[in-house]
């Protein structure tokens, strides 16, 4: 049984859902954010409580369940107080800045990269290697963090790369000069 599809969704009183449909769409004092819900969910909404209902005889329905009630749960929290990830730059002449909607990564290459933010992600730049997205749609701004990663990934030998700010670097010993 999905544990966590049967936990109810607490809605704060500045957060109005509205169901049309198969279309749930949650709004906040930060935004809005829309979601196309499976036709196997229902949701119950009593008293500032929101409920995720689904067959319990079935476990890729349960499954769905589980995964929808997160969702919404994402959403709610999203709409109230947003998201934040942080990257870091870490490497001889990295550093990175916004300019606009883009922000300008120096990262070793010949030319700096341009990286457009998506719709709805704004960035801060600090100390020139401390990168911090925000926004209020958490799936969409992990996405962005990953492809902001991507253009230039940690490297094991010497930790030279864009990274995380909780993420763990594990270093690799070099080569050594062997024995004659």
């Amino acid at each position: 049984m999905s544990r966590i599809g049967k936990q109810p969704v607490q809605l704060p009183d500045k957060v109005v859902i509205t169901l049309d449909g198969d279309m749930i769409n949650v709004k906040g004092p930060k935004g809005q954010l829309d979601r196309k819900l499976h036709p196997a969910i229902d949701i119950e909404i009593n008293e500032n409580v929101l409920n995720v209902k689904t067959d319990l005889n079935d476990k890729k329905k349960m499954a769905l369940q589980g995964l929808f009630r997160s969702l919404i749960f994402n959403m709610v929290a999203g709409v109230t107080t947003g998201y934040e990830k942080k990257l870091l730059l870490s490497g001889i002449g990295y550093r990175a800045e916004t300019s606009g909607k883009k922000l300008v990564l120096n990262v070793g290459y010949s030319n700096p990269v341009d990286f457009d933010l998506p719709d709805g992600i704004s960035a801060t730049v600090e100390k020139n290697t401390e990168i911090t997205l925000s926004g209020i749609d958490k799936e969409l701004l992990g996405q962005a963090a990953a492809n902001i990663r991507r253009i230039r990934p940690p490297e094991p030998y010497k930790g030279k790369g864009i990274m995380y700010s909780d993420e763990r670097i594990i270093r690799k010993a070099g080569k050594t000069a062997g024995k004659d």
